[in-house]
């Protein structure tokens, strides 16, 4: 009966509940880089590089799903489709609880390298971290239209035209954030740094 409830719930305020998701993942972001909860376990800087990497592969994932859930859905592949783009959103949750432990317990690192390509550098994590932003309201409302109607029934929302931005941007940012990896752990170098928190 409550899951019943809860689906109704969704169907219903899919907007209101895109909010309050939206709300609730942003608090966890912005309250692990500004607050000095002590949640997270102290990482060694060995663990914060193994956490980087786990990041990564996670993206790769994600956007392997993206793409094939992309093409399933032109091709007209519903099942596929809704498979790819669930794997996708639950592959995205395992990278917020990695990240999360990362930047609570360890920190982060600090490109080095010439401005030209520092600058470089900054720009496409910029893009990554503001497509990142503005990607989780629209993936969410993509999301929750996605499970509570069914194939008939989404043609009459706005899931298909919602569906292209979210994943447009979210396929953007994620590539940018591979190559953003790749430019500070495997082509230049980099320090760490710790997050501080406010007093």
């Amino acid at each position: 009966m409550a899951t019943v409830d809860a689906k109704r719930q969704l169907r219903e305020r899919p907007v209101g509940i895109t909010l309050l998701l939206t709300v609730v993942g942003y608090t966890l972001v912005i309250g692990t880089f500004v607050l000095d909860v002590p949640l997270y376990p102290d990482l060694t800087n060995a663990q914060v590089n193994l956490f980087t990497h786990a990041i990564a592969v996670i993206n790769a994932v994600t956007t392997v799903l993206l793409l094939c859930g992309w093409y399933w859905i032109r091709a007209g592949e519903t099942e596929k489709h809704r498979a790819a783009m669930l794997g996708s959103f639950a592959t995205i949750l395992l990278f917020l609880v990695v990240y999360l432990i990362r930047v609570g317990g360890g920190g982060t690192k600090e490109f080095v390298g010439d401005e030209l390509v520092r600058n470089a550098y900054l720009i496409m994590l910029a893009i990554h971290i503001i497509l990142s932003i503005v990607a989780v309201p629209v993936v969410l409302y993509a999301l929750i239209l996605g499970l509570t109607h069914t194939p008939a029934e989404l043609r009459e929302t706005a899931h298909a035209r919602v569906g292209r931005i979210a994943a447009g941007s979210w396929i953007l940012s994620l590539v940018l954030g591979i190559v953003t990896y790749l430019m500070l752990n495997h082509i230049y170098d980099y320090e760490f740094a710790m997050i501080v928190g406010l007093p």
